[in-house]
């Protein structure tokens, strides 16, 4: 009985100082207001280069701004729905892929012998499990492949036909490769093996100013979920005029993809060996986590610092387990977007944000 009363008093002393509620009517706030204040976000990249605003058309910047947003509202809605971070980013580079705009899926570039080979990777920040695929003809989303190689294989990464070997079985569509055939890209192999004729292959390759762009490109999302879990994935039709069965960063786990719930989620986006070489987008959680960085002093060592004084160039998008994001970039400009928990929406292609 006596329990029964004190329980009654501190119910009513309780409704009291909250304004007559119930307990159980209390409990019901508490906990919807944590679910108004938990975070998220997506931050999303078309690739890094010479991206000036002199030579973008009203039409083409438009088209790449509804493609953008496109892909990061898709994320976004995902995140904002309770999903996660893995299906986000897997969704919103699935867009980017089949959009002949950038170098990844549809409009991938062409090797030296007029093929389109594709890389992809994805990696899990709550379990640091990841996939990959690279050297891929005829798969219509690699990114999509490189999650089932995660998810679905005892591997990490997985190349050419042993790689679509392994999509056929889980029945996956082989695209024929007229797919991925797009005029644009068509003529800038052109141009470069035009170049090729003229100049030493060595010296094209390097100091040539075309063919130095040539190498960019590239599409890749992270994001940050409600229950704080990290993701994040890159996916790339690698470089123009690329010979040998070359494999560039993106697909690298570490160089041009990473994700960690300690730190950070990270997708690159520039001149592949030299992300590879400076393992970019570990390198960023590792200075986080070790030299107890923010996200954003990290990302400017890195980006501004270590990869230039290599000689490399390009970018990265990432996002920490706090929400914080950062779009860095040595390059004239980069295609990036990102949308917070708030569903503010920042796009920018040149260096500093429309």
């Amino acid at each position: 009985m006596k329990k029964i009363i004190y329980y009654f008093l501190a119910t009513m002393v309780l409704m009291a100082c909250n304004n007559g509620k119930t307990t159980s009517e209390i409990m019901d706030l508490s906990e919807n207001s944590s679910t108004k204040t938990e975070n998220f976000g997506i931050v999303i990249h078309g690739g890094a280069g010479t991206i000036l605003k002199e030579h973008m058309s009203d039409s083409v910047e438009k088209a790449y701004k509804e493609k953008l947003k496109e892909a990061i509202s898709v994320g976004h809605e995902i995140l904002k729905n309770g999903g996660t971070s893995l299906d986000a980013v897997t969704q919103s580079i699935t867009i980017l892929e089949d959009s002949p705009l950038f170098n990844s899926g549809k409009g991938s570039v062409f090797t030296h012998e007029g093929r389109n080979e594709l890389d992809a990777s994805i990696m899990d920040g709550s379990t640091l499990n990841a996939g990959a695929v690279a050297g891929v003809r005829h798969i219509k989303n690699p990114i999509d492949l490189a999650r089932d190689v995660m998810q679905k294989s005892k591997h990490v990464m997985l190349y050419g036909a042993g790689a679509e070997e392994f999509a056929k079985e889980l029945g996956y569509e082989m695209m024929d490769t007229s797919y991925f055939y797009t005029q644009n890209r068509y003529e800038t192999l052109q141009k470069v093996l035009e170049n090729e004729k003229r100049i030493n292959e060595k010296k094209v390759s390097f100091e040539d100013p075309f063919i130095e762009n040539s190498k960019f490109g590239t599409v890749g999302a992270a994001a940050l979920d409600k229950h704080g879990n990290l993701a994040a994935g890159t996916s790339t039709g690698g470089m123009t005029n690329k010979r040998w069965n070359r494999i560039g960063d993106s697909p690298i786990i570490g160089a041009g993809t990473y994700a960690n719930n300690k730190t950070c989620a990270v997708s690159a986006t520039g001149w592949g060996e030299y992300f590879i070489r400076s393992v970019a987008a570990y390198d960023i959680s590792a200075l986080m986590e070790y030299k107890g960085m923010t996200l954003q002093e990290a990302a400017s060592e890195v980006i501004q610092k270590k990869v230039p004084a290599l000689g490399g160039d390009g970018g990265i998008i990432a996002i920490d387990k706090d929400g914080n994001v950062a779009m860095e970039f040595n390059t004239a400009g980069m295609y990036r977007a990102t949308m917070n928990a708030e569903g503010e929406l920042v796009i920018g292609f040149y260096k500093k944000v429309e």
